[in-house]
């Protein structure tokens, strides 16, 4: 497989993508048009509109963007992409479409056989074995939260440490992942704002400026990379 985990599509001051483009080159290197899926927008924007958005960034770099809402058979335009990228929004709502849409098992199947696939924020959420650990509220839902298993383990995208100056007496990204953990026992990689994973094959390598926090089930949680991950 060859995938790319990013947090967030947007950090602060910069522009949709922007920090990203270097490695977004290369991890698409050879395709020419990705396919994009927009479905995560509840609302505020258009899916032509959202899909606008990724073509703008996309075109800085030289790679065409088609919606695959577009498409007359989704899955068909799953099944003949060159690449995909799943963008933020709301995961609940992402993982209803994707089911509604027959996406599931295309997304899987061609993942697996080493298509790129790119997803940001709700994006990466479906990466992984369930939508368990996402942050956002269920605004919907969907038939089940088991995503697209490309990972054996869960990420939580926006990974947020506690504030120690903070009266905020709610719970923190870390108390909600052990809670997690009371009841399952899969691994949970929290990615901070700005820093992705590279998985190729059994390999994945965090990438960007901040470490990243891994949590196994009974375990105090660790800090990691950048670098190649050890998550066994």
């Amino acid at each position: 497989m060859n995938l790319l985990i990013v947090s967030s599509s947007t950090i602060h001051g910069g522009t949709y993508l922007d920090y990203i483009l270097d490695d977004l080159k290369s991890f698409f290197d050879g395709v020419s048009e990705v396919v994009f899926v927009p479905y995560a927008q509840p609302a505020g924007i258009s899916y032509d509109d959202y899909t606008a958005v990724a073509n703008k960034a996309f075109s800085e770099v030289g790679i065409k963007v088609r919606g695959v809402h577009t498409f007359e058979n989704p899955a068909e335009g799953i099944n003949s992409a060159e690449g995909v990228f799943i963008g933020g929004g709301n995961t609940f709502l992402l993982l209803r479409e994707l089911y509604a849409n027959g996406l599931v098992s295309p997304l899987r199947e061609r993942a697996q056989s080493g298509m790129p696939y790119m997803g940001t924020s709700a994006g990466s959420n479906v990466a992984g074995q369930t939508i368990n650990n996402t942050n956002d509220m269920p605004i919907v839902y969907p038939p089940t939260f088991d995503a697209l298993g490309l990972l054996p383990f869960n990420v939580n995208p926006h990974y947020l440490d506690p504030d120690p100056t903070s009266k905020h007496m709610g719970e923190t990204r870390e108390t909600r992942i052990n809670e997690f953990h009371k009841v399952n026992e899969l691994l949970v990689v929290g990615i901070r704002e700005g820093s992705w994973l590279h998985v190729r094959g059994e390999q994945t390598e965090l990438k960007g400026p901040h470490t990243a926090r891994i949590f196994k089930a009974g375990e105090v949680p660790i800090e990691m990379g950048p670098g190649v991950l050890r998550l066994s």
